[in-house]
């Protein structure tokens, strides 16, 4: 009978211990592959090369023979020069509040996929803003106070880059 109980306590430990193993691998995970940014399409700025929003007039699509990861996320470049740029300085042009829109981490404090197209670059730095047809963050970023929408999302950015969206 008290190998019975033993073996029965033996597999409920075991099957106790693999639940908590299992448990503790899928936090691993998770914790592993987040990142800051906003990958949504599988790269930052849906795949629209950063470096193109500060040196040409409209945003460029990135094309995948010229990639980069930074602080664990993907970059598309439209140029083998835009990648060899971003490498030189990717923190002159990775977009505010890891790629989400800038508004929404301000104002709202949360974060919100953007418009790749949707966008602002002030004081050096690259803003991405939600666009749909109700209507574009932008908008609003530019008619409210935007530098206390700056200093706002800066503090907010803190407590959010870390969390799940």
């Amino acid at each position: 009978m008290f190998k019975i109980i033993s073996t029965i306590a033996l597999k409920q430990f075991k099957m106790k211990f693999n639940y908590t193993l299992l448990l503790f691998l899928c936090t691993f995970y998770v914790k592993a592959q987040m990142s800051e940014f906003n990958t949504k399409k599988g790269y930052v700025a849906e795949g629209y090369d950063v470096v193109s929003y500060f040196n040409e007039k409209a945003p460029i699509l990135g094309n995948k023979k010229y990639q980069a990861i930074f602080e664990k996320a993907a970059f598309k470049f439209a140029s083998a020069k835009n990648l060899e740029l971003f490498k030189a300085n990717p923190q002159k042009y990775i977009p505010q509040y890891g790629g989400f829109c800038a508004y929404a981490v301000a104002a709202k404090k949360t974060k919100i996929d953007i418009d790749a197209e949707s966008y602002e670059i002030r004081d050096g730095k690259l803003y991405l803003f939600y666009s749909s047809w109700f209507g574009n963050k932008l908008e609003n970023w530019q008619k409210e106070d935007t530098k206390k929408l700056q200093v706002q999302g800066d503090k907010n950015w803190e407590y959010l880059k870390n969390k799940i969206n």
